[in-house]
């Protein structure tokens, strides 16, 4: 017998019945999106690896542990996206995105690859929403995509959500900052992790999401970049924050907010949800005024975030659903031809539509009609005659072919 194969450790297939789920969060995302005046973009699945190492950042966990990166038959470095900014950051600047009107908002759905160690919700490949609004430094552009997401969670319903807002301060706050959290950690370093003390002089903010219990207790003392905003930074966050509460989102400060990636500047964000335990992320991100300019653009502003669809459902727990089918077509063998030819006006028509393919009999078709979920079955007769039935309540009545399509839809709307 042939050797069965199994998906990759820390990918998935996305079965039909998992498809439904999947498919309302898209469609609530598209809608909101287009709301607010966000166009779907699309970038390549790999991109130069140069770009992530610039983009994301040398020291961070994400190009020093995680990427996929391959040759190509030409001999170039190629990465696998571990993420959506960078690339779409890459695009602005390749296709002269700074010429339209400012700001140029953009959104998108689609797989990503890191290296992680997979676990409930977490996956080498996985899924996420992303959103950008590049080319304005106000901060109610930071407001508006830290509302988007919150209103997109609210409208899918996720349980227990949670916002941590935290402002990282500008380049040269940043900088300033990062000094002080290095001399202050080279004080401890013989409480820290191995990991932490090897990032002090590369990385230094990476020790707050440290998991060591010693670098824990360590960081319980150290001092937040909070405390060290300039008066330009305090006077955007206080300008985000009241924005945000303005639109009814409630949030908790939280000066040990990071995040994994050197581009973020100013405001940053984590949505999380209690239902999902320890690793309660759901999505967020921040600003990052200078990434642009550093993959060779012009000096632009930036604000975005991604969110991950798996730990959307996850925290939905919503159950496998089948599709809706509206009707499903029993047809005696002198009618199957007939059948399909009613199944595709339907279907043109608006319908759900399915019929049998397996030759069964027509006490087999009304029990493959129940296991779909059809709401109703259309029963053919082998003089041209027709029925519809009511695969709840039992109740039947005649239908006349000649308006099948249209019976069907108004069905399907009742």
């Amino acid at each position: 017998m042939a050797a069965r194969f199994k998906a990759p450790r820390g990918t998935f297939d996305v079965l039909p019945s998992d498809s439904v789920a999947r498919a309302r969060v898209y469609s609530a995302a598209a809608l909101a999106f287009e709301r607010a005046g966000y166009g779907r973009i699309e970038t390549p699945v790999f991109e130069e690896t140069e770009l992530f190492a610039r983009g994301v950042g040398e020291s961070t966990d994400i190009v020093q542990k995680e990427m996929f990166t391959f040759q190509d038959q030409g001999g170039r470095s190629l990465t696998l996206r571990p993420e959506a900014t960078a690339s779409i950051c890459r695009a602005y600047v390749e296709h002269g995105m700074h010429t339209l009107p400012q700001p140029v908002k953009l959104w998108y759905w689609g797989p990503f690859f890191r290296h992680e160690r997979p676990q409930s919700g977490r996956f080498r490949q996985f899924h996420q929403i992303d959103s950008e609004v590049i080319g304005s430094d106000s901060p109610l552009a930071d407001a508006e995509s830290i509302v988007l997401l919150s209103d997109l969670l609210t409208e899918l319903g996720v349980p227990g959500v949670r916002l941590r807002l935290g402002s990282l301060g500008s380049l040269e706050t940043r900088k300033a900052y990062r000094d002080e959290l290095r001399a202050y950690l080279k004080e401890h370093d013989g409480s820290l992790s191995e990991d932490v003390r090897s990032r002090i002089d590369s990385n230094p903010l990476r020790a707050f999401d440290s998991d060591h219990e010693g670098t824990q207790e360590v960081m319980q003392s150290a001092p937040t970049i909070l405390d060290s905003l300039d008066s330009e930074d305090a006077e955007h966050f206080e300008a985000v924050k009241r924005a945000v509460s303005d639109a009814g989102v409630e949030y908790v400060l939280d000066g040990t907010l990071v995040r994994g990636l050197d581009y973020y500047t100013r405001t940053v964000f984590e949505f999380t949800s209690d239902s999902l335990g320890a690793q309660s992320a759901l999505g967020g991100g921040g600003r990052y005024d200078g990434l642009v300019a550093e993959l060779g653009g012009p000096e632009t502003p930036g604000v975005g975030w991604a969110a991950g669809i798996e730990r959307i459902l996850l925290a939905l727990d919503e159950a496998k659903e089948k599709p809706t089918i509206d009707a499903f077509i029993v047809a005696p063998d002198g009618q199957r031809e007939r059948a399909l030819s009613l199944a595709t006006e339907a279907r043109r028509a608006g319908a759900c539509v399915d019929l049998d393919f397996a030759g069964r009999s027509e006490k087999g078709q009304m029990k493959q009609a129940d296991r779909t979920g059809a709401r109703r079955a259309v029963i053919l007769s082998e003089d041209g005659s027709a029925k519809i039935r009511d695969m709840q309540s039992g109740d039947e009545r005649p239908v006349d072919l000649e308006d099948i399509a249209g019976e069907i839809e108004r069905e399907a709307r009742a």
